[in-house]
């Protein structure tokens, strides 16, 4: 309620969304799960030798950590403090800090 009152207290117009009690969680279809993950195919096949089923792998805390890594989230020195217990391969985990390195060099993080 109170992002809704702070978005109206900025706009010109009442904002009509309802705020409603929460009644049940649904997951996303398999394909938006660990989505940035899924874009790395030698990555997400490194995840899916490890986690067959999909509910697994989305449950499984190291790849989400690796999806966060890919999306920007992270910083370089804990990446490669903890990119050996990620259940990768170590070209895998060669190829992930390479991966974040380039991302974030590229877009000025660094």
């Amino acid at each position: 309620m109170a992002s809704r009152d702070q978005v109206a207290a900025t706009s010109e117009g009442k904002v009509h969304t309802e705020v409603i009690s929460f009644s049940a969680f649904y997951l996303a279809e398999d394909y938006h799960q660990k989505y940035r993950l899924q874009q790395q195919r030698d990555l997400f096949q490194e995840f899916k030798t490890m986690y067959p089923n999909m509910e697994d792998l989305v449950n499984s805390t190291s790849a989400a950590r690796v999806n966060g890594y890919l999306d920007g989230y992270g910083n370089l020195k804990e990446i490669e403090e903890q990119v050996g217990a990620l259940g990768l391969s170590p070209e895998g985990a060669n190829r992930l800090v390479d991966m974040v390195k380039r991302s974030r060099t590229r877009w000025g993080l660094w």
